[in-house]
């Protein structure tokens, strides 16, 4: 997973790594941006995970517009959209976002499947652990999970006094 941010634009608003690991980790959910098969962008909002490491995860149902996009091109973009704020009177806002450049892969073993599951649950239901992986377990036969490997991310914000 490479830091990249030679290539924004905006220079004076780089963001620097450390918080945009920080807001990869906190983050409430990003947007998965595809191409579906006839060659047309496809975005969604979903809920995510980070492993710390190189990885992204997220979960689906095991049929859909996003695995038809995926089989078509796995090559995607996933953006999380950390604080923001206007500022109506200055005609502006402030805000940090990170954009990760990654290549989406579905067919998961069982075992990352369900370690994918419990990070999830750690991130979004820490408190209802146990009645989650039970639900998990009943629901597996009907849940994707679909890795991002991270190959290249940004980050730019915009910081207002």
């Amino acid at each position: 997973m490479k830091y990249v941010n030679e290539t924004v634009r905006r220079q004076d608003r780089l963001l620097d790594e450390a918080s945009a690991c920080q807001l990869l980790r906190e983050g409430e959910y990003g947007v998965l941006s595809l191409v579906d098969e006839a060659g047309g962008a496809y975005g969604v909002p979903l809920n995510y995970v980070w492993d710390g490491g190189k990885y992204l995860y997220v979960h689906c149902a095991p049929a859909g517009r996003k695995l038809r996009c995926i089989a078509y091109c796995p090559d995607v973009s996933f953006c999380v959209v950390g604080r923001t704020r206007v500022a109506s009177s200055r005609f502006t806002t402030a805000y940090e976002s990170i954009v990760l450049h990654c290549l989406a892969e579905i067919g998961l073993t069982p075992e990352e499947k369900k370690q994918a599951l419990d990070l999830l649950l750690d991130k979004y239901s820490p408190n209802d652990k146990e009645i989650g992986r039970k639900y998990a377990e009943k629901s597996f036969h009907r849940t994707e999970i679909i890795r991002l490997t991270v190959k290249e991310y940004s980050g730019k914000c915009k910081r207002i006094e």
